[in-house]
């Protein structure tokens, strides 16, 4: 009870802070990403508008939410709801997941990103991941984190954002803007959770495909967007959870993924509920895939980022 309690009041003052961004960006709890007008793109004109149920949209103002625990073990985590690049489930994904992570001693960044189709290019949510994982090694004796222990954490359309910002960290996204841009982009270790990651057929009928590459891509288009196409062996050590009927995403975005890990000789682990669906977070207690954060606590601490 006590988890669910400290979840509901920070996810009631994250939703207060994103309510009033111009008040809460000189609070030591929020950082831009950017130190001007973000790049490509002008933007949304209204304010941004969340539902009561936590879901984000009308993005002008890209940043991080920092959740910083009493007592930092030194590991750091980028954090992305998803929402098929058309809005951000802060509610039930990311916000909930940053307070878990902060109760374990993690320092969790939760990444307000822009979304495509809001005044912004498809480029636009991706420079804001690759720029949040420099920003946040560029700061980490100021966030008390080791810099060698920074991963992301994604979900759903997250999870492609986290596996594309996993697989591509070298790639030229914007030019850069400050000294934080010579930080290498790449994570540490990445967790993708009911992800959506390919853009092949036929496993391409998502939103994410849809608000990223459109309705008629190109066969380069959906290999630059398919992140089980970029894996090689500098790729970070991966942690893949889904359900087998997850009707969103096809549990074949985590087969796939899996697969090309396991080629290019990456330390992966996976696990395929047998019932769960799509959209869980961090799981009703009373179902399957609740067991996913626990699972996900093992694996870090086997390999070396939870002290």
């Amino acid at each position: 009870m006590e988890i669910g309690r400290r979840t509901f009041l920070a996810s009631a003052a994250a939703l207060t802070l994103l309510r009033n961004p111009a008040g809460a960006q000189g609070g030591s709890d929020v950082i831009a990403l950017w130190p001007g007008s973000p790049p490509d793109g002008t933007g949304p004109q209204d304010q941004e508008k969340i539902s009561a149920n936590g879901s984000l949209t009308n993005v002008s103002w890209p940043r991080l939410i920092i959740h910083k625990p009493e007592h930092p073990n030194g590991t750091a985590a980028l954090v992305i709801g998803g929402g098929g690049y058309a809005h951000i489930e802060l509610g039930k994904e990311s916000t909930p997941t940053a307070i878990w992570l902060q109760s374990l001693g993690v320092t969790a960044f939760e990444l307000i990103y822009r979304l495509p189709k809001e005044g912004w290019t498809a480029a636009a949510p991706f420079q804001d991941a690759q720029r949040a994982m420099r920003l946040i090694r560029a700061g980490s004796d100021r966030f008390q984190v080791n810099p060698a222990r920074i991963g992301v954490i994604g979900f759903s359309a997250g999870g492609h954002l986290a596996g594309m910002t996993a697989t591509q960290p070298l790639s030229a996204l914007y030019p850069p803007v400050d000294s934080a841009d010579a930080a290498t982009a790449r994570p540490g270790f990445a967790g993708l959770i009911y992800p959506v990651l390919t853009m092949m057929p036929p496993f391409d009928k998502t939103h994410t495909r849809r608000e990223i590459v459109g309705a008629h891509p190109s066969d380069a288009e959906r290999l630059a967007y398919s992140v089980e196409r970029h894996v090689d062996n500098q790729t970070p050590v991966t942690f893949l959870a889904q359900a087998l009927d997850d009707p969103i995403s096809p549990v074949d975005n985590s087969l796939l993924m899996f697969s090309a890990l396991r080629q290019a000789n990456v330390p992966a682990e996976m696990h395929v509920f047998q019932s769960g669906g799509h959209g869980w977070g961090l799981g009703a207690s009373d179902s399957p895939v609740h067991a996913w954060p626990a699972l996900f606590t093992a694996w870090a601490t086997m390999n070396g980022f939870w002290t």
